[in-house]
């Protein structure tokens, strides 16, 4: 069953969600001078993604309207993100207690939000929603043997 933080309490019974989300959002806010407008992370079986929404700025927003200003705008914060993750690997290796193997970082320009991936060398495909799909009604985790 997936973990989901959509935004982090400052104290220390926060869960572990609640803890990276807190420290994505300030590894972000060190990065770029910008605190995202809300974090959503998941975590199913060995795969951690973290959602940065509203991460952009208005000039990259402006820019990315444009196929070349969009893909200048994602090889941006690929190379910023790779070139800066080692600290954010950390703080989630202490948070869970499991070092993080491999990371990776998409944008979304259309909505200005920032996925980052963090596996064990599985392929990450992600879907960014129109919408909020209700929780009762999500169920399973996708395996073949699941009722």
């Amino acid at each position: 069953m997936p973990l989901e933080a959509t935004h982090a309490l400052d104290h220390s019974g926060s869960s572990m969600a609640e803890q990276v989300a807190q420290a994505a959002k300030a590894f972000e806010q060190r990065l770029t001078g910008r605190v995202p407008g809300s974090v959503t992370v998941v975590l199913s079986e060995d795969t951690l993604v973290i959602t940065l929404h509203g991460a952009l700025s208005p000039a990259e927003k402006a820019l990315a309207r444009t196929p070349e200003g969009a893909a200048q705008i994602q090889e941006f914060h690929r190379q910023l993100f790779t070139d800066s993750c080692a600290s954010l690997r950390q703080e989630i290796q202490r948070i869970t207690g499991v070092e993080v193997r491999e990371a990776a970082v998409e944008l979304e320009t259309t909505t200005g939000a920032l996925v980052k991936a963090f596996t064990n060398g599985t392929v990450v495909q992600v879907f960014l929603l129109a919408g909020k799909v209700p929780t009762n009604t999500w169920s399973g985790n996708g395996s073949p043997d699941q009722p």
